[in-house]
């Protein structure tokens, strides 16, 4: 299949914003992911975010690691500075990226896999050091790219599309988040726009280590078990001279949720998430309120949603271990080497 790239004209009559740029100039190439992907909402939110911030897309630096979401950053932003990593390790190219130059916008995109599993060291180094940055996982609670495995976020006792029951206890990236010190922490879903927009905008606008938990179904791997149409049956019945995917379209799963009420979203699987908007009145200053507000409605089965801490006097990492005003990548070589007397204080002040 050929994928065209997106018409350069843009229609005259698009809003624009006071640096006279439209939606289209934040948007990138065409997504290949699943038709009806949450992650191609979150995408779009973040368009929106950026374009209703002004942010000037040069100034955004876009990473991540292996993964349907770490596809994502291709297809926003397409005028910002990209960096696609090793699987796991976006964590450590963000913090390098941070500490040579601080001019930029740093935004981490990650998966469930990439950051809960092989990345989990990573995101918890990069949580508790306070990076200035946002981090986003596209949170579906499967390996899309490896056909739909259990992930770690995935909660014990969910079936997988094989009807297969999990048995091991889930990782929740937002307790985490909390526990190691981050001082911006959100969950959203990719289908409420109308809440998810405003959380990466003020994780955009935050300075710290900001962290949104998006869950975002995904609608490739919900066929079941007992199926004569899903993909394991056909497999076993069926003498292939070559193996091809074909992944059907599905509609996008959106809902309105009310500030303070739970809605119940039921999935293309059948299977039910059960998501709780925080009420207008909640305090997200208390960090500890937040872990029992989020394991109180836990242990209910329902999934909080909104923003749940935020420390609005946080620090980030460049005032705690004091680099210089500038961008280090635009020191010359006298403040980078500043020889070797220099070098022997800093030795003696270490014994």
């Amino acid at each position: 299949m050929t994928w065209l790239p997106k018409p350069a004209l843009h229609h005259p009559t698009l809003p624009k914003n006071r640096l006279g740029l439209t939606r289209r100039d934040y948007e990138g190439k065409i997504s290949t992911l699943c038709a009806g992907c949450g992650h191609d909402s979150i995408s779009a939110a973040i368009v929106q975010a950026c374009w209703t911030l002004e942010i000037e897309p040069h100034r955004m630096a876009k990473l991540s690691g292996i993964g349907c979401s770490s596809k994502t950053p291709d297809y926003f932003l397409g005028n910002a500075h990209g960096f696609n990593s090793v699987h796991g390790r976006m964590p450590s190219v963000l913090t390098g990226a941070s500490l040579a130059n601080r001019e930029l916008l740093y935004l981490g995109v990650s998966g469930d896999g990439d950051s809960a599993s092989i990345g989990l060291g990573q995101f918890a180094h990069l949580m508790r050091r306070g990076v200035n940055m946002t981090y986003i996982v596209e949170n579906n609670g499967v390996y899309g790219l490896t056909k739909g495995q259990f992930s770690a976020t995935a909660d014990r006792g969910s079936k997988s599309r094989r009807g297969v029951l999990n048995n091991d206890s889930a990782i929740d990236l937002v307790l985490l988040a909390l526990q190691l010190g981050a001082t911006f922490v959100a969950r959203g879903f990719s289908g409420d726009k109308a809440q998810l927009v405003p959380l990466i905008e003020g994780a955009l606008a935050h300075r710290g280590a900001a962290f949104i938990d998006v869950v975002s179904p995904c609608v490739a791997f919900n066929n079941h078990a007992g199926s004569t149409k899903s993909y394991d049956y056909v497999r076993e019945h069926n003498e292939a001279v070559n193996r091809i995917d074909f992944m059907p379209a599905r509609s996008e799963i959106t809902a309105d949720c009310p500030p303070g009420e739970v809605t119940a979203i039921v999935q293309h699987d059948g299977s039910t998430l059960r998501l709780r908007k925080l009420a207008d009145d909640f305090d997200p200053t208390d960090r500890i309120a937040a872990m029992n507000h989020v394991m109180a409605h836990q242990a209910g089965g329902e999934i909080v949603t909104g923003l749940l801490f935020v420390d609005a006097d946080a620090g980030d990492l460049h005032e705690r271990i004091g680099t210089p005003k500038a961008a280090m990548n635009r020191l010359d070589e006298v403040a980078l080497c500043p020889g070797g007397a220099m070098l022997e204080r800093i030795n003696a002040s270490l014994r």
